[in-house]
């Protein structure tokens, strides 16, 4: 599943409207915690390294662009820039169908 077109929703969420349609609504904070890069996630373990209260609530991407045709990078307001989110996994994050796609 490919986004359709990826705006800003209010100032605390990024909308994707996919190509059969749907809309997801990420708030930035979410997003933030759900990176998958080496810097978050122990890559031998798979045990998350970023915690919570090491996270701003106040978080916000700072830069978005496309990785190939297959995900979107993030760069963040905390400095963080190696967030790859693959278009599968956004699409798994959605908070209203939680994965059920």
């Amino acid at each position: 599943m490919f986004p359709k077109n990826i705006c800003f929703q209010n100032s605390d969420s990024l909308l994707i409207t996919w190509e059969d349609g749907h809309e997801s609504c990420y708030p930035f904070y979410d997003l933030r915690l759900a990176c998958r890069c080496a810097e978050c996630i122990n890559e031998v373990t798979g045990e998350k390294v970023l915690k919570k209260e090491n996270v701003s609530p106040y978080v916000y991407p700072t830069n978005l662009e496309y990785v190939g045709r297959y995900a979107l990078g993030i760069s963040f307001s905390d400095g963080h820039k190696t967030g790859i989110y693959t278009f599968d996994i956004l699409r798994k994050l959605c908070p209203c169908c939680k994965g059920n796609s």
